[in-house]
């Protein structure tokens, strides 16, 4: 379906000068609770909403012994570019819950988090180092760098697992990656929404650099009988946005898709409101938020927000939060995103197929644990993403076939809050490829 012209998702990652502006993946703004809840669509996957939080008097298990299992996360903590703190610190926390709790297969977990700097010779420099260090995975990782990160994992044959975001081939294609996200498929699910809310006329506005978003956004259109009737590329450093407003709500639309990054998506939405457009606005969990909508009032109920994950105030999440607060996370980081919750959902997804490794903990190491990733066909995080089988690539897609997750979920703007909207995870798989 994607070739490799201007366009498509080989094309856009060459243009990685402009990738920069696609911080809508794991966006780090202050802590507020702005990510989606669950969908209720026939055929999904339940993800409940009860609020609930882990219990301090649960019985202490017994002290991890033996060696370290050590594991990497890789992403970008001081760069000119975006930062992702959040997922550090959440990796960290990881640790220090997983070690109170008995680790994984009763050997403790050692978490080293590198920094790449967004620079291309600082991520290769952070894959060789997962390779001397011995690491069983890079887990949780995300970066605009993969295409350097992933060489010599593929050569060394130590998984990538559990990435939130991929967005380059290697992540996409290679037999060592193991996404859990959707990235970026849940610019389809804004579609499908869009659709189903009666929306007749409806425009797309996307961050340049993220034209790769476009093609299977398209397709969806194209399974509903619909094309766009604009396409507005958006300057990625935010300015006065109402020209491109004028446009995108020109010619009587109805609703507007974007995929935009939250820095952006605050400049847009002041001038929106000021425009006094009704045209309903479709964007991105983490990037339509509290943050981008503050101050703001109830100008922008009934904008819909697709994502990955359920709101970080679900129940999926509750031993999360209890770990932060165990950890005295920074307040000054964005948990409820998809960097903070993909991390987590990630090392939980890793302590589960490592322990599910013949031969207990003593047998756990980098080519037990690909291993076993590559034979699991059920991996149950509770409801934080759907069930996944690492056994069946997507294969009517080659060019995405490691995206073995294509669902999203969604939240929506009430009372100039973000809050859960739907309650189970919705398949965009069959949209993604023009299908209904």
């Amino acid at each position: 379906m994607f070739d490799d012209r201007a366009g498509s998702p080989a094309g856009w990652v060459r243009r990685r000068s402009r990738v920069f502006a696609t911080a809508l993946v794991v966006c780090i703004v202050p802590l507020t609770l702005a990510a989606c809840g669950s969908d209720n669509s026939s055929g999904g996957t339940s993800a409940t909403s009860a609020a609930t939080s882990s219990s301090s008097s649960t019985p202490a298990a017994a002290a991890p012994k033996g060696a370290p299992i050590k594991a990497m996360t890789i992403t970008s903590l001081d760069s000119q570019g975006p930062v992702y703190p959040n997922i550090a610190v959440t990796a960290k926390a990881y640790e220090k819950w997983v070690n109170a709790n008995g680790g994984i297969g009763g050997r403790p977990l050692s978490v080293e988090v590198c920094d790449e700097h967004g620079k291309p010779t600082d991520a290769s420099a952070c894959a060789r180092k997962a390779v001397s260090d011995n690491v069983v995975a890079v887990v949780g990782s995300f970066s605009f760098l993969g295409t350097n990160i992933m060489p010599a994992l593929t050569k060394a044959n130590i998984a990538n697992f559990g990435e939130c975001c991929p967005i380059t081939p290697p992540e996409w294609t290679g037999k060592n990656s193991f996404p859990m996200g959707t990235q970026p498929l849940y610019a389809v699910g804004l579609v499908k929404r869009a659709v189903q809310d009666g929306c007749k006329k409806i425009n797309a506005v996307i961050i340049d650099g993220a034209q790769g978003f476009l093609p299977p956004m398209q397709n969806a259109m194209k399974a509903n009988n619909m094309k766009f009737g604009k396409t507005i590329i958006l300057p990625p450093t935010s300015q006065d946005y109402s020209p491109q407003i004028a446009e995108a709500t020109g010619g009587g639309a109805d609703c507007i898709v974007m995929v935009v990054s939250e820095t952006p998506f605050v400049a847009w939405n002041q001038a929106y409101v000021q425009s006094g457009s009704t045209a309903r606005l479709y964007g991105p969990q983490g990037n339509l938020d509290a943050v981008s909508i503050k101050g703001l009032g109830n100008k922008l109920d009934g904008s819909i927000i697709a994502g990955m994950y359920p709101d970080l105030s679900t129940a999926p999440w509750a031993t999360y939060r209890q770990a932060l607060k165990d950890a005295n996370a920074d307040p000054a980081n964005d948990y409820n995103s998809l960097g903070g919750m993909g991390t987590w959902a990630a090392y939980t997804g890793f302590k589960q197929v490592a322990e599910a490794i013949p031969g207990g903990g003593a047998k756990i190491d980098s080519a037990t644990f690909i291993d076993q990733a590559g034979k699991t066909t059920d991996l149950d995080t509770k409801g934080m993403v759907p069930k996944i089988d690492f056994t069946k690539p997507w294969t009517e897609n080659p060019d995405y076939r490691r995206l073995f997750n294509r669902t999203v979920v969604y939240s929506t703007v009430k009372d100039g809050k973000v809050v859960p909207l739907t309650t189970d995870f919705e398949d965009v798989s069959a949209l993604a490829l023009g299908q209904k």
